[in-house]
């Protein structure tokens, strides 16, 4: 059904209410909408074909997981899902055409990162060069950390470790202060989650990655670093798009009004998203689904 098409049936399907409910005649009802008495029964004795009681159902469906996911999909994780759901592929192009005919759509937001300026201790070759794509787990970790406001102007921060091969957030930590502390406490969760991994691990120059003591900590696990250009916030590509993701599907659809209260909702999504949320570039399953998979 066309857009024009979705609207003259609600056109019709509001006078059926009014005239069952009030008894006005169809005739009148008509008039006033100024549609053929002819075209409103014609919808009425229409027999819905197989393809638009598909439609409707996948509206109902799409509708449904909309309310459950709060409004983050856009219509190709919406696709993935379904296609998932119905175990049956479904093109893209007609969920965004049916997301667009029942008003549908996901909250974007972007904000700009800030930076932390610094005098580097000790610094790394991008050893990484952009190649984002990991042949097994464990084999390029890439880190970072971001910023959160809550509450009357307080700060908080979350630094993650990410692995490449199923994009699975091995680690985070969210604490008060951007400080060593927390960056190390974070490796130091990713090598008790996965004892014995020696990966690459990526991040910017940040002065906790800079840092002589860091330094050791990598030497120590037996792993190899490697650090973005300066300004080159592309260099750590898919660790900034985690950030982004993050932000536009919970931090900013939310207002937080104590640090605890951030920090559950912040834990609660990595949950979601290692083990529930589907991407399409891992074959329709969630990071925890594809890193048990192919591991």
């Amino acid at each position: 059904m066309s857009l024009s098409g979705h609207r003259q049936a609600h056109v019709y399907l509001a006078i059926r209410a009014v005239h069952e409910e009030s008894q006005i005649s169809l005739r009148i009802l008509c008039e006033v909408a100024r549609v053929p008495r002819s075209s409103y029964y014609k919808w009425i004795n229409h027999k819905p074909s197989q393809r638009e009681q598909e439609n409707k159902q996948l509206t109902e469906a799409i509708l449904a997981l909309h309310e459950q996911v709060r409004g983050i999909y856009g219509y190709r994780r919406h696709t993935v899902q379904l296609s998932r759901d119905t175990d049956k592929p479904i093109n893209h192009k007609r969920i965004q055409r049916l997301m667009k005919l029942a008003g549908i759509q996901s909250v974007i937001r972007r904000k700009k990162k800030k930076y932390m300026r610094s005098t580097p201790q000790h610094v790394a070759e991008n050893l990484l060069n952009r190649k984002f794509q990991a042949e097994k787990p464990n084999e390029k970790w890439l880190t970072d950390v971001t910023e959160f406001k809550c509450g009357n102007g307080q700060k908080a921060y979350l630094s993650a470790i990410l692995d490449l091969h199923s994009n699975m957030i091995i680690s985070s930590v969210i604490g008060h202060s951007n400080n060593n502390r927390l960056v190390f406490e974070t490796l130091d969760r990713a090598l008790d989650a996965v004892p014995g991994a020696t990966p690459m691990l990526h991040s910017d120059r940040g002065f906790q990655y800079t840092s002589l003591e860091f330094k050791r900590k990598l030497d120590k696990a037996n792993m190899t670093q490697s650090m973005s250009r300066i300004s080159r916030c592309i260099d750590n590509g898919p660790m900034e798009a985690f950030w982004g993701t993050l932000k536009c599907e919970r931090y900013y659809l939310n207002t937080y009004s104590t640090f605890e209260e951030l920090e559950k909702d912040i834990n609660d999504y990595i949950h979601f998203y290692n083990n529930d949320r589907l991407q399409a570039k891992l074959n329709g399953l969630s990071p925890m689904e594809y890193r048990t998979k192919t591991a």
